[in-house]
């Protein structure tokens, strides 16, 4: 396959680094990440790359359709503070300063971001999150998510045969399994009385919830529950999918050749203890560019 488009989850990999380095560094997650991104540029290569973050976690157009929307999240961060959230600003000044293309837009999640890159990407596009949701993104044979199993030395390749394989649905159903299933964890509660069995069953049979809701032959219990879930799924349909034409503004995403702000990002790695992290980081894309890994990108890239 073709050198890839990475497009990283920024938050999904932070917190990751967050819980897998000593606590005695002052930036361990951010220390973490870059660790992460030198590794993921070493071991892909890839000919472009965009970091995609969170604007908004919580976004008002969410919320409005369906109140319960991450809300037991927003109880407890009112009660305890993200222990993340501190080092996020700072990750994201050092990668701006190294000259990646970080990239958010107000009122959206990086899910939203990602779903709008990876619509307008040639090519292969490799999305690395631990977010289960953006296996709705999966389309062979271009798109597929590296989904970590440890740090992201090992990646789980989520094609549309994996997702198959683990959920036993088509492969680019994913989306209306998570509509039917619902996701506690997102305060998605989905269809009342059907769970990721019975979900399954029926997208493995018809093929997508659409032709679930059309199907004259589904049993009477199923049919019932389904016709009293018909507002929420209605009302999820507009919450769950990542919106895929978010307005972005236009970024290159070549690798950086060479840091964006020198003196911001010498500041930086001072302040927070990161010149090891921010050198493999360097190094890293050295060595992509003495290989010649970098074919010019597509106009719309």
């Amino acid at each position: 396959m073709a050198a890839p488009t990475l497009l990283i989850d920024y938050s999904s990999l932070l917190h990751r680094a967050f819980h897998s380095m000593p606590e005695t560094l002052a930036m361990h997650a951010v220390y973490g990440f870059l660790n992460m991104l030198a590794r993921l540029l070493l071991d892909h290569r890839p000919r472009a790359l965009a970091i995609a973050v969170d604007d908004d976690w919580r976004p008002a157009f969410r919320v409005a359709a369906l109140p319960s929307y991450k809300a037991h999240r927003d109880a407890t961060e009112d009660a305890v503070e993200d222990p993340v959230a501190p080092q996020e600003a700072a990750g994201r000044a050092v990668l701006r300063g190294l000259g990646f293309a970080v990239i958010g837009a107000a009122g959206f999640e990086a899910d939203d971001v990602i779903a709008t890159l990876a619509e307008h990407c040639r090519g292969a596009v490799a999305i690395v999150s631990g977010d289960r949701d953006l296996f709705a993104l999966v389309r062979d044979p271009d798109r597929f998510v590296l989904y970590p199993r440890t740090g992201v030395s090992k990646l789980a390749v989520v094609d549309e045969a994996e997702v198959a394989r683990r959920y036993g649905i088509p492969g680019r159903a994913y989306g209306d399994f998570a509509l039917l299933r619902g996701d506690p964890s997102d305060g998605l509660p989905g269809v009342r009385g059907i769970g990721a069995k019975t979900a399954a069953r029926l997208l493995a049979r018809y093929g997508s919830l659409a032709a679930i809701l059309a199907a004259g032959d589904l049993s009477p219990a199923v049919a019932r529950k389904l016709d009293a879930g018909r507002e929420y799924l209605a009302v999820a349909a507009r919450v769950v999918p990542p919106v895929t034409d978010v307005p972005l503004a236009a970024m290159p995403l070549v690798l950086p050749a060479a840091p964006a702000d020198p003196e911001a990002l010498a500041a930086l790695v001072a302040a927070y203890d990161l010149a090891s992290p921010v050198e493999r980081v360097r190094q890293a894309l050295a060595r992509i560019r003495a290989a010649g890994d970098q074919p010019p990108l597509p106009a719309d890239s």
